[in-house]
C-alpha cells in the first residue's frame, strides 16, 4: 500500500506539476441528494488542500438525460465540462473528447484498480476514464429461508432453479401464496440487456459483440442460456417479471415474496436499514454460473471519472479526479454512503467491511464483472442495446425460440454495423 498517496498529498500534486496559480475546474456530479453531496464534499476537500477552487454542476436527475447535455458541451469545446462523471456505456461513444490519462497518471495508481475496471475506461488503448465506484449484478437471497429448508447458497442456475423451487413450494405450503423462488428484471429495457448478458457470459457465450468488434451472440451457449431463463417464467419467477426493473423486483423481494433477487449492491442498504423486515436475513453473492469453468458474469455497472480535451485546466482537472478516485476517497464514500470501492486493497480494509460485510464475499463478483459492448460499438451501443433486450424479450414471452431469435439478431446487428467498423 505504500504506492498510495494522502488526500492532501495527492491534490498538492498540482503545485509540484508547477501550476502557476489557482485554477477553477468544472466538475459535474450526480444531483440525486445523497450522491451529490458524497461529490461535492470529495470536490470541496481537493480544492481546499490544493488551493485550487472548484465549480459543482448538478448533472440531470435521469442519467439518460446527461449524455445529451455532455455531447452538446463537447461538441462546442465548452470550458464548462473539465471533468465529467461517466456511465460506462458512455465511454466509447465520449472517447474522441477525452483526455488520454495514460500519460498523466502513475501507472501504480491505474493499477490498483480492478483490471475489469481499467478494461472498461480504455478504448482503443487510451484510458480516458479512471474508475470511481463500482457495481454489478449480485445474487441476493434469504438466508433464514435455506437455512429453514438445509439449502446451501447455489453455485450454478440449475442449482437455483431447483432450490429456489423448492424453497417456494414449501412456503407455499405454508401460507404465503404470494412467494416466488426468484425475481429478477425482466421488462424490455436497459436492465434486461444487464440480466441476459450475465447468463450469456455464465454460459460461456460471450458479450454479444467481442472487443474486436465482431458479432458473437449467435451461438449455442447462447440459446441454451435464453432458454433456461425462459424457463423460469411462470415456474419461479411470476410472469410479471417480464415487466419487472430494479425497483420492481426489490419490492418483491423485501416484501418477502422472494428467495432469490438479481440486482445492484444498492438493496443491501435498503433490505437491511432500520426497521426493515429482512433485517439480518439476507445474504449476498456473485450469481452463479451456468456452465462448468465459467465465471460468475455480474454485468458492470461502473461510474468513471473523464477529463475533456477542451480544458484549459488540465493539471488542475487531473489532480481532481486523482483525489477523487484515490484510496482515500474511495474508502470515506464506501463507509459514509455505500459505494463499492474499485480498489482492490479496500476489500481488506477492516473499517471498510465493518460498514459493508458482504463486499468480502462479493469481491470476486466485483472483480470479474463482465462489460456491456459499449466502448467497441461507440455510437451505435444504444441501438445494438436495444435490439438484443426485445429479441431477449421475445424469447422470455415465448414469441421465439432462443436459437431462431438470436439468428434473426445477428442479421440485425450486422445491418447496425457500418462497413465492417463499429
Amino acid at each position: 500500500m505504500k504506492h498510495f498517496l494522502g488526500a492532501a498529498a495527492v491534490a498538492g500534486m498540482l503545485l509540484w506539476a508547477g501550476q502557476a496559480s489557482a485554477a477553477t475546474v468544472s466538475l459535474f456530479c450526480s444531483s440525486s441528494g445523497a450522491e451529490y453531496e458524497l461529490c461535492k464534499q470529495g470536490a470541496e476537500a481537493w480544492a481546499k488542500s490544493s488551493g485550487n477552487e472548484v465549480k459543482i454542476n448538478k448533472m440531470p436527475a435521469a442519467w439518460d438525460e446527461a449524455l445529451p447535455l455532455y455531447q452538446q458541451l463537447l461538441s462546442a469545446q465548452s470550458a464548462d465540462a473539465d471533468v465529467l462523471l461517466l456511465d460506462v456505456v458512455w465511454i466509447g461513444l465520449l472517447q474522441n473528447h477525452l483526455l488520454d490519462l495514460n500519460a498523466e497518471l502513475p501507472k501504480e495508481d491505474i493499477a490498483a484498480h480492478f483490471a475489469s475496471t481499467v478494461a472498461a475506461g480504455t478504448v482503443e488503448g487510451k484510458f480516458v476514464a479512471l474508475p470511481w465506484y463500482t457495481d454489478t449484478g449480485l445474487m441476493f437471497y434469504r438466508k433464514d429461508l435455506l437455512e429453514k429448508y438445509g439449502k446451501p447458497v447455489p453455485k450454478t442456475w440449475a442449482e437455483l432453479t431447483e432450490t429456489a423451487k423448492a424453497v417456494q413450494d414449501g412456503e407455499r405450503a405454508a401460507g404465503n401464496k404470494d412467494m416466488w423462488g426468484y425475481v429478477w428484471q425482466g421488462k424490455s429495457y436497459e436492465g434486461l440487456t444487464c440480466d441476459a448478458i450475465e447468463w450469456v457470459g455464465s454460459f460461456g457465450g460471450g458479450t454479444i459483440i467481442d472487443e474486436k468488434g465482431n458479432i458473437t451472440i449467435d451461438n449455442a451457449k447462447a440459446a441454451e442460456a435464453l432458454t433456461l431463463a425462459k424457463g423460469w417464467v411462470n415456474n419461479i419467477s411470476p410472469q410479471g417479471v417480464l415487466n419487472y426493473d430494479e425497483e420492481s423486483s426489490r419490492g418483491a423481494f423485501e416484501a418477502g415474496n422472494a428467495v432469490f433477487l438479481r440486482n445492484w449492491a444498492y438493496v443491501w442498504g435498503t433490505s437491511q436499514g432500520k426497521d426493515q423486515p429482512l433485517v439480518g436475513k439476507v445474504g449476498v453473492a456473485s450469481l452463479p454460473v451456468g456452465a462448468q469453468g465459467a465465471k460468475s458474469s455480474g454485468c458492470m455497472g461502473t461510474a468513471h471519472l473523464g477529463v475533456s480535451k477542451y480544458t484549459k485546466n488540465k493539471e488542475a482537472a487531473v489532480s481532481l479526479i486523482r483525489f477523487m478516485s484515490g484510496l482515500d476517497e474511495q474508502k470515506r464514500r464506501a463507509i459514509a454512503g455505500a459505494y463499492n470501492p474499485t480498489i482492490s486493497a479496500l476489500y481488506d480494509d477492516a473499517e471498510v467491511l465493518k460498514a459493508l460485510p458482504f463486499l468480502k464475499d462479493a469481491q470476486t463478483a466485483f472483480a470479474e464483472s463482465v462489460a456491456r459492448p459499449s466502448a467497441v460499438t461507440g455510437s451505435s451501443y444504444n441501438r445494438v442495446s436495444q435490439a438484443f433486450y426485445k429479441a431477449v424479450h421475445g424469447v422470455l414471452a415465448g414469441e421465439a425460440e432462443a436459437a431462431e431469435a438470436l439468428k434473426t439478431l445477428a442479421a440485425d446487428l450486422d445491418k447496425i454495423k457500418q462497413r465492417g467498423k463499429w
